[in-house]
């Protein structure tokens, strides 16, 4: 069985579908079902992106690859200080 892999968009989307089902009185597993997914990726996805709007979610994503790029910066910044004191340690 192949994996799929939804966008963050489409995650909101079927959470909310989910949300209208539940409303009506249908039971999560049944929810669950009619928008295709598991229940465990349903309550994980509701755990990350319950409350998120679009909008927000797009700048979730957005936060996190700045994030993931100041920390590369960081521990590039970190190895060249760690070498400058090597080299400028007399005693080698």
């Amino acid at each position: 069985m192949s994996k799929k892999r939804f966008t963050t968009e489409q995650i909101i989307h079927k959470l909310r579908e989910a949300e209208v089902i539940i409303a009506k009185g249908k039971l999560v597993p049944e929810a669950c079902r009619q928008i295709g997914v598991t229940e465990q990726t349903f309550y994980r996805w509701r755990k990350v992106y319950g409350g998120l709007k679009l909008d927000q979610a797009r700048q979730f994503k957005q936060l996190e690859r700045e994030n993931g790029r100041l920390k590369k910066l960081v521990a590039d910044l970190s190895l060249d200080n760690a070498i400058l004191k090597e080299a400028a340690n007399p005693n080698f």
